[in-house]
């Protein structure tokens, strides 16, 4: 039994299909069918339940992901232990997209100039598939908004951030000195789609204060939010780390009064994966940059 086999087999079973597979791990479909199938000789029985378009995980297919899993953790984190240094090595760093293109470049700045052998990968996902990433040791530390269903992962609040009002610049609330619930209960909004938690951190504050924000429009990126709120298609609330990088005169951004909207921000990682003195410093460095976020400290 072969590490590439299990390799291999772990990618089929993620994606329920060997075409798909073979893509991502750059080999060709017959290459990847033959080694599944070595690897089913010397198991003695499948590991797949064949379907036309798709492949299942069989009773001993279940069992050798999950031996499978373990054992290419412990390679990596064997290796990564002999050549911690503290100073070179890669570290995988995953963050949604509302966190990623506004908090991470400076930071990741900072830390390249204190530490330039250092590799620094980022991953931009939505939560649930980082949260997963982060379980397998795909990647090593997500940086994700509040609440998270982070089983068997370890959770530490970073910081909180108001979400701010957007309006486009001719909106009536403009001109009104304060902005308060009440004034935005009938109006549309504009919502990033379901797959990102931002529209959850709003709709749950909206409930939580007896009204349901009424959507017009969906889109999937915060940037697309922001447009269609200059062409006065609905309002939104945004991010302050989003506001911050937006010098375009096009909207308008206000506080609310009252108990304001905000969000949480944490880092996740594997407790139970080898980490570095690399990756240590690296969380170091994040809680330090995450206290001059802070506008809002719990």
């Amino acid at each position: 039994m072969e590490v590439d086999q299990l390799r291999y087999f772990l990618r089929v079973a993620e994606r329920g299909n060997f075409t798909r597979a073979a893509e991502e791990l750059n080999i060709s479909q017959p290459a990847l069918s033959r080694s599944i199938q070595k690897l089913e000789e010397e198991l003695g029985q499948p590991v797949f339940e064949r379907k036309t378009r798709s492949v299942a995980l069989t009773d001993a297919g279940t069992l050798l992901q999950s031996r499978a899993q373990q054992i290419l953790a412990l390679i990596e984190d064997t290796k990564a232990e002999i050549s911690d240094d503290g100073r070179s090595g890669q570290i995988r760093i995953g963050a949604i997209p509302t966190i990623a293109p506004f908090f991470l470049p400076d930071l990741l700045r900072q830390f390249s100039t204190e530490f330039p052998a250092a590799s620094i990968i980022v991953q931009e996902d939505t939560t649930d598939h980082l949260l997963k990433r982060c379980t397998q040791g795909e990647i090593d530390l997500a940086i994700l908004a509040l609440p998270v269903p982070a089983k068997y992962l370890e959770v530490e609040e970073l910081f909180q951030e108001e979400l701010l009002l957007v309006l486009p610049p001719d909106h009536p609330l403009v001109n009104k000195p304060q902005i308060r619930l009440n004034d935005i209960k009938s109006l549309p909004f504009v919502l990033l789609d379901e797959a990102h938690c931002l529209s959850d951190n709003i709709v749950s504050f909206c409930r939580q204060r007896s009204f349901h924000p009424v959507a017009v429009e969906q889109t999937s990126q915060l940037a697309m939010v922001q447009e269609l709120v200059s062409l006065s298609h609905g309002i939104s609330m945004v991010p302050q780390m989003a506001r911050k990088l937006d010098q375009s005169d096009r909207r308008v951004y206000r506080s609310m009064s009252g108990i304001k909207p905000v969000r949480k921000i944490a880092m996740v990682w594997n407790p139970y994966r080898f980490q570095s003195r690399l990756l240590q410093a690296f969380q170091e460095r994040l809680r330090t940059y995450a206290r001059q976020q802070d506008a809002y400290p719990s």
